[in-house]
């Protein structure tokens, strides 16, 4: 009981960036890369943070109130929001946190940390009822985006916590749906370029978000849930010219999603077709939100020569990564021209079951 293991993997968008915060959906996975955080009770009235792959290390006294520095500060955040739940800590913990998951380059290595924070702190102090996945993913979404008003949406936390292929209904009509199928040739690819989260993600939301408002005043009923890509001309004929591009990737991508979606749902994945739709996606993220960098767009081209499937920048954008689809036979020629182009890194991931927690007997 004195040793906790929390692990929590990385996760990669599929389908359907920058629509969680329009009440989209969007296809995300988890890769297997992961954040490994491991704590012994040391008996204190403080947790001891030792982060050795970023060299930094701290103590959090819990005893103490809670006030939230300007800069976000997930770990205090997260004891705020799980003392609303009834978690209180009453003992210490020297706790190490490693990880495999890139920083800062579009695989969510924060909301890992955080969802492997608060499995830890749950497991540790409870309420055990909120040892669910759905829970976790909740109570990390809280921590990491509603505490601090930012702009995000659920994806990163519910991918994480529930593991598989993932689609989120992330509006009013919140829903989650695991799509257990085996996902062959996923490749990422990290562009070492480091990208502006929180202020590219406020820019594109509070436009696109104008753009739907201007249509709704125009067409009496109007729901972008509703709207089909085929009108698409009498939307736009609503909007001035600098907000046609925000509207066109907001219903071209939730397109794009749904389609993709049917074929998860089928029996048999047809990767081509995936691909397709994956090479559409990005069209619309480079082309219309602009997200990409040269160094982005130069691995993408690459990886399709070398015969990719599919091939698409995650994230927020203005850097990060790439994710890309392969067949198994050409899975390695992709990777040597992607590294040619200069990126960072790139490796082949497969699709992993999950964030989990558990006490330890040994190390």
């Amino acid at each position: 009981m004195d040793k906790i293991l929390s692990i929590a993997p990385g996760r990669t968008c599929l389908f359907g960036d920058h629509q969680d915060y329009l009440g989209l959906p969007i296809i995300a996975c988890t890769i297997n890369r992961h954040i490994t955080l491991m704590a012994v009770k040391n008996n204190e009235d403080y947790f001891f943070l030792d982060k050795p792959d970023i060299k930094i290390k701290r103590k959090i006294y819990f005893k103490k109130d809670i006030i939230l520095p300007e800069k976000a500060d997930f770990f205090l955040s997260t004891l705020q929001v799980l003392k609303r739940y009834g978690c209180i800590p009453n003992c210490g913990y020297d706790i190490k946190i490693t990880g495999t998951i890139p920083i800062n380059a579009g695989t969510s290595s924060s909301s890992a940390i955080v969802v492997a924070w608060v499995q830890f702190l749950v497991k540790a102090f409870g309420p055990q009822e909120l040892l669910t996945p759905e829970n976790i993913a909740q109570i990390a979404f809280e921590a990491e985006v509603l505490e601090y008003n930012f702009p995000g949406g659920k994806m990163d936390q519910f991918s994480i916590s529930l593991g598989n292929i993932i689609y989120l209904e992330t509006g009013k009509d919140f829903l989650v749906d695991v799509i257990n199928l085996p996902l062959e040739g996923l490749i990422i690819a990290e562009s070492g370029v480091k990208k502006d989260t929180i202020g590219l993600l406020k820019t594109l939301k509070e436009n696109s978000w104008k753009a739907i408002k201007e249509v709704e005043k125009q067409i009496p009923d109007f729901s972008i849930k509703d709207a089909k890509i085929e009108d698409l001309n009498v939307y736009l004929d609503c909007l001035s010219d600098d907000l046609k591009p925000y509207f066109e990737a907001a219903l071209g991508n939730y397109d794009v999603t749904k389609k993709a979606l049917h074929e998860f749902k089928k029996e048999t994945l047809n990767l081509e077709k995936i691909g397709s739709l994956m090479n559409l996606h990005h069209h619309y993220l480079k082309n219309l939100l602009k997200i990409t960098v040269p160094k982005i767009d130069d691995m993408i081209d690459a990886a399709l020569k070398a015969g990719a499937l599919g091939a698409k920048i995650v994230g927020s954008g203005g850097g990060g990564s790439i994710v890309v689809l392969s067949k198994k036979e050409t899975e390695q020629q992709i990777l040597d021209a992607i590294l040619a182009t200069g990126a960072k890194d790139a490796y082949a991931v497969s699709v992993d079951k999950g964030a989990n927690v558990h006490f330890v007997n040994h190390f």
